[in-house]
């Protein structure tokens, strides 16, 4: 399965701070933002990933990731012009999907909790349909939102309703079979015209395609696109990295432990970091592999 990072957009909604530089290259606490979804795909074994963004904010992502040799995957990027829906995504990585089962997520999403390893390797292994991940909230008129019959099947997906017949928040977290960039390229733009995620996984919904998969209480989810969840999420981050005295969203980590790298790679990243936690952290993870 091959991997899409979403990391487009212009971040209108943390202006000033994203007038100059890419919402998703901003730090979360320790990190860069890119790093917790990168590290979500990485858990689920994928290593073969496309990172989409502005012409403008390419390079920088380029210069922060390189190939992705260091940590064992393998980068590609491409420039989405204009921002045209979450669904174009795959209309503009069509050739880097070349047919294959694909997983999308969002450059600002951060998922952290116990189980969600194997949870995804399992969706990864899909060959036919779509899988959504579903996170209840508070909130749920700000987000898609997807209603289930008492069987757990989906009955209905709305955008952002105003009277949700649930609590389920579709998260930034898609897989597809390899039809996807097929059905992207025949959906119709929305009144805002966007090619709508929503209307991409109706269709699949409208084949009998669709499933969701819940995330509950053992995990978290933020979406760090405000000011507010952003500072909610750098507090989330380090309240559980103090705590655990583990990180969340390390792709070098998680690398190691997927054994893409091996100990001394892994030490040799650590080294070219300097003296700083960050770099100090990997090094105990080197030691204590030794």
């Amino acid at each position: 399965m091959k991997g899409l990072i979403l990391a487009g957009g212009k971040g209108t909604r943390l202006h000033p701070v994203t007038k100059a530089v890419s919402k998703q290259l901003l730090p979360v606490y320790n990190k860069p933002m890119v790093y917790y979804p990168l590290s979500v795909l990485m858990l689920a074994g994928i290593r073969d990933l496309l990172v989409i963004s502005t012409p403008e904010d390419l390079p920088a992502y380029e210069r922060l990731l390189g190939d992705g040799r260091q940590w064992g995957v393998s980068f590609s990027y491409v420039a989405q012009p204009t921002p045209r829906g979450l669904a174009d995504a795959f209309i503009v990585g069509e050739e880097f999907i070349d047919k294959q089962p694909v997983a999308m997520i969002l450059g600002d999403n951060l998922l952290y909790g116990q189980g969600l390893q194997p949870m995804l390797q399992e969706v990864a292994t899909l060959t036919k349909g779509a899988c959504v991940f579903a996170y209840p909230v508070r909130d749920p008129e700000r987000y898609g939102v997807v209603e289930l019959d008492g069987h757990g099947n989906v009955a209905s997906l709305e955008e952002k309703p105003a009277r949700p017949r649930s609590n389920l928040a579709v998260m930034g977290l898609y897989f597809y079979d390899s039809a996807v960039s097929e059905i992207a390229r025949n959906l119709k733009p929305s009144a805002r015209g966007e090619i709508e995620i929503t209307d991409l996984n109706r269709e699949y919904l409208r084949r009998g395609q669709l499933r969701v998969q819940r995330l509950g209480r053992g995990a978290a989810w933020l979406d760090a696109g405000t000011p507010e969840s952003l500072l909610q999420a750098a507090m989330y981050v380090q309240a559980v990295e103090e705590r655990q005295g583990l990180m969340i969203g390390c792709p070098e980590e998680v690398a190691y432990r997927k054994q893409f790298i091996g100990s001394g790679e892994l030490r040799s990243l650590a080294d070219r970091m300097g003296p700083g936690s960050y770099a100090t952290y990997l090094r105990q993870l080197a030691e204590e592999a030794g």
